[in-house]
């Protein structure tokens, strides 16, 4: 055998041991994920629902639980995608010849991004429905009851889904898309159809994300507040103490002693109200005995950097506007080879893609936020062990549409430089210079209008509250007024 020869052999064994090297690496962060979900998911589901006297019912959950875990890891690693890609690119930057991260190359994170793509297609389209009817199917009519017939019509109720689903692509591909290929033949199916699909269900996504995110920036403030212990701004606990402990005696004997009163008494709303002031005690009691540190210094040093951060997003979205008024290259679009570890993709080097990375999370957190705070999935938000599987099988749906937009999400706002890899730059609409300009624009607006409308409300209802102008016999404007009833008891 020729040297040539050894030398191609020596390339071919090389790739395959990257391949292999690519596969384990890309196995062992998908079973670290799935792993985390699982736990998740155990700790809201309805544990009733699991030990039901039918086997048969109790298996089907199990089954649709186990695709729900799937699908959580691939939401949480479409999160993960871009933050990893970027913190991947500054470490080769960094450390270009170092023996121990030679693992980490363009070739693993391509092929991580084309997993999340497929497996975000597979989850959306195929796993999610299949639980869902799954869970609601009771076998055919005649057929003999079990697991299996369950297992009939489910697979006959996806397949009618799938081939109206596919209908309604084909239609629309064929009225935006004027190529006469493309209407009449499906041959195309997995290279352009379901990209299509995809392409459509990220769209839904990056308008989902615009309008959770403003509102999601708004309440991190409220919803840190009731984490955090806030400072005693001219309070007095004591008496708030003692007050709310009479509220509850009184509250209390009523329950005891309903004859007492020749009023009817609405006992399900006294019991509501005494473990709303129960609640409201144990608050109190945590405010009391927390260091001075923890509420003078730790509730507004959070504040503010919620508010830094929120600033910083809105101004990077507000300069991204400007570029694409100028530059060209602002504009989105994909990248087919990862070239890691040549340039960096922020101007501050490797503190600025360390911002990058907090504020996709940030708002990745704050989207979500907004998502269960909005009246329209107000009813999906999961419950502590009383989460139906019906229930579980929505968030998750949810939660993969939004995290899989997030990377498309980032890069049309001009958090990041670093461009789309795969499939996933391959959506029409983002080449789309209207498009992106508005959404930018409508992005900027929606989060200044929220927050403008927010702090100054939640500074207005503080000073009231701190000042003692709520006990007041007037009323007091954006603060409603206690009534007679509730001052004298």
């Amino acid at each position: 055998m020729e040297a040539a020869d050894y030398e191609v052999l020596s390339v071919r064994e090389q790739l395959f041991h990257e391949r292999v090297r690519e596969c384990i690496i890309s196995t062992l962060l998908f079973a670290t994920l799935y792993i985390l979900c699982h736990i998740a998911l155990t700790r809201f589901k309805k544990p009733a629902e699991f030990t039901t006297v039918d086997d048969e019912d109790a298996t089907v959950n199990k089954i649709a639980l186990e695709l729900c875990t799937f699908t959580l890891a691939v939401a949480l690693g479409a999160v993960l995608l871009l933050p990893f890609s970027i913190i991947s690119n500054e470490v080769l930057l960094s450390l270009p010849r170092n023996y121990y991260i030679q693992w980490l190359n363009g070739s693993l994170i391509h092929g991580l991004w084309n997993l999340v793509f497929l497996f975000s297609n597979l989850s959306l389209i195929f796993l999610m429905p299949f639980a869902y009817f799954f869970t609601e199917s009771e076998g055919f009519a005649g057929s003999r009851k079990g697991v299996l017939a369950r297992v009939y019509e489910t697979v006959v109720m996806l397949i009618l889904l799938t081939l109206l689903v596919l209908g309604m692509v084909w239609v629309a591909s064929a009225i935006v898309d004027n190529d006469k290929a493309s209407r009449e033949s499906l041959y195309d199916f997995w290279e352009y159809y379901l990209p299509y699909l995809y392409s459509c269900i990220s769209f839904l996504g990056v308008l989902l994300l615009l309008v959770c995110t403003p509102l999601g920036l708004a309440r991190m403030f409220s919803v840190t507040g009731k984490l955090l212990v806030k400072p005693r701004l001219l309070e007095d606990l004591e008496e708030q103490l003692h007050c709310s402990a009479f509220e509850e005696a009184a509250l209390t004997r009523r329950i005891c002693n309903p004859t007492s009163c020749w009023l009817p008494l609405d006992m399900e709303l006294l019991h509501r109200q005494v473990l709303a002031l129960q609640t409201q005690r144990v608050l109190l009691e945590k405010r009391r005995k927390a260091s001075a540190w923890q509420r003078n210094l730790g509730y507004p040093l959070a504040m503010l950097c919620l508010l830094i951060l929120t600033g910083l997003s809105v101004l990077i979205v507000a300069i991204h506007i400007l570029e694409l008024l100028i530059d060209e290259a602002a504009m989105p679009r994909g990248m087919q080879g990862a070239s890691l570890g040549q340039v960096s993709f922020s101007k501050l080097g490797s503190f600025g893609a360390i911002i990058q990375v907090v504020l996709i999370f940030y708002l990745m957190v704050s989207s979500v936020v907004g998502f269960y705070s909005s009246p329209l999935f107000r009813g999906l938000r999961p419950r502590w062990h009383d989460t139906a599987m019906t229930q579980i099988i929505g968030n998750c749906v949810c939660l993969l549409v939004l995290s899989s937009a997030l990377p498309v999400f980032s890069r049309t706002l001009g958090l990041t430089r670093f461009d789309l890899l795969g499939d996933f730059g391959r959506f029409n609409w983002l080449g789309n210079f209207y498009i992106v300009f508005l959404y930018n624009a409508a992005f900027a607006g929606l989060t200044t209008l929220c927050l403008v409308k927010t702090f100054t409300a939640a500074v207005r209802a503080e000073l009231i509250r701190a000042f003692g102008l709520d006990r007041l016999p007037l009323p007091v404007s954006g603060f409603p007024r206690a009534s007679r009833k509730s001052q004298h008891q």
